[in-house]
């Protein structure tokens, strides 16, 4: 049985409220196992203690989620993926981002690796506040010769930080790639109904860890994967096979949804993450390079949405990745709390004291969105980020939590001054907030001037009403 509040949690803890967790409390620490920011190890009394070794390991099981958890790599940019415990995001939330990792194959030239792999290492996209990239390289042993594929391997390793997977059928090839990458903790592609005996010893022998496959065949993932959990192997990855058309893939749909629900409730023996495999698109007899990069963005978003933990991709072309890492930011945002930047006063280009002066609300999207129109015009301005607890303006305006009051505060949190740090006392509220005019003024004792309803209309608006009339 798991738990999923607070109060539940804190029944396992010391209940001393010590504060050597960094939490001022034990249920304000109990709220941080649930929501997954801090771990039981955070806590000294209950791991020295040996009072509480009997309730420690009992609240680790709880606490476990649902979808075993595996780590992919080392360091910073080691790749976890799986630990899910709910169907539906709304229930909770989705923990680990779909994973993308790009394909090389030992058959090209040396540069040719080189230059792709840093190109996928350097893959940088800034969206609302952060930069989303790529998370891996998958290996692919086109050649079967284990000597091709350990230089191909060497080479990879050499040239970025990023985790890798080695794929191959051959155990021997695997075994030459393992062996180059001793200590990078790669993932293993795969073991299957052939092979599985030689590339489980493998996967035991180095302790990485394995994907185990069987295409369109879920008794047959399932034996496979409870023998090698029987072995002793915890890290294990599903591969169900992804049919990038017609019957086939209404069957991979069908086949991600019932290994998820069973994983979800309660069936062990197939509760891994699930790896889905888009670069198939490819294969599919489509000749036209941009239909299948089209085509395999397409299969990409299907499993992002359903239960893909860690994607096999092929396309770099920006039409493609974009719509790829952006979906996964978007289903992997948590939506118990909005993305939002912090509550200060920002400066966009170089303002002086003569520069307006505007607030927006914190919810990232608003704020990216009008910091954008404005840089993007060469307006420099002060650009305040109210705390609205991550609302948009019109929501946080009719309820509540954006007034003058809060605007109020948020001026005087930020050290800004308005009648010593410009020489206007303006300030321009967004058109949306426009029932706010009165108040602020009051509060504030400025000239508030209302802005568009749109800030993409912003440089208008400022090349009619700025500087402002004495």
């Amino acid at each position: 049985m798991k738990i999923n509040s607070p109060l539940e949690a804190y029944k396992y803890l010391p209940q001393t409220n010590c504060g050597e967790c960094g939490q001022p409390t034990c249920m304000a620490f109990a709220s941080t196992l649930i929501d997954r920011s801090g771990k039981t190890t955070d806590c000294p009394p209950l791991i020295k203690e040996k009072k509480f070794a009997k309730k420690l390991a009992e609240l680790d099981r709880l606490l476990a989620p649902e979808i075993r958890q595996v780590t992919i790599g080392v360091g910073e940019r080691a790749a976890n993926i799986g630990g899910d415990d709910v169907l539906y995001r709304h229930k909770l939330t989705f923990f680990n981002k779909t994973k993308m990792f790009f394909d090389v194959a030992d058959n090209m030239d040396e540069a040719a690796i080189v230059e792709r792999v840093k190109k996928i290492s350097d893959y940088k996209k800034f969206y609302i506040g952060r930069n989303l990239l790529l998370d891996g390289v998958a290996i692919r042993a086109a050649s079967n010769d284990p000597a091709k594929f350990a230089t191909a391997v060497k080479k990879v390793i050499e040239n970025t930080e990023l985790p890798v997977i080695l794929c191959s059928f051959n155990p021997a090839v695997l075994k030459a790639g393992l062996e180059v990458a001793k200590g990078k903790n790669p993932l293993l592609y795969a073991a299957n109904k052939d092979n599985w005996k030689e590339v489980g010893e493998l996967a035991l022998e180095y302790n990485v860890p394995v994907v185990v496959s069987a295409f369109n065949d879920l008794d047959g993932l399932k034996t496979l994967a409870k023998t090698f959990a029987e072995a002793g192997i915890k890290d294990i990855v599903l591969d169900p096979g992804t049919y990038p058309t017609g019957k086939g893939l209404k069957d991979t749909f069908t086949n991600f949804l019932k290994i998820r629900r069973a994983g979800i409730m309660g069936d062990t023996e197939i509760a891994y993450p699930i790896m889905a495999m888009p670069l198939t698109a490819w294969m599919a007899g489509i000749a036209d390079p941009v239909s299948a990069s089209y085509w395999e963005t397409v299969l990409s978003s299907i499993f992002t949405i359903r239960y893909g933990d860690i994607m096999l991709l092929h396309s770099m072309e920006p039409y493609a990745t974009m719509p790829e890492v952006h979906l996964a930011e978007t289903i992997y945002t948590d939506p118990r709390s909005p993305v939002a930047v912090d509550s200060k006063m920002y400066k966009v280009g170089n303002p002086t004291a003569d520069s307006p002066v505007l607030f927006t609300t914190n919810f990232a999207l608003t704020y990216y969105t009008v910091e954008s129109d404005l840089a993007s015009n060469g307006i420099d301005c002060w650009l305040l980020a109210v705390n609205t607890d991550g609302i948009g303006v019109e929501a946080a305006a009719a309820g509540g939590q954006l007034t003058a009051d809060k605007v109020k505060d948020a001026f005087e949190k930020s050290g800004f001054d308005l009648k010593s740090d410009v020489t206007h006392n303006s300030v321009v509220i967004p058109g949306l907030a426009a029932r706010l005019q009165g108040d602020i003024e009051d509060k504030l004792n400025v000239k508030v001037m209302v802005g568009p309803m749109d800030s993409g209309r912003l440089p208008g608006w400022m090349e009619k009403n700025w500087p402002p009339k004495k």
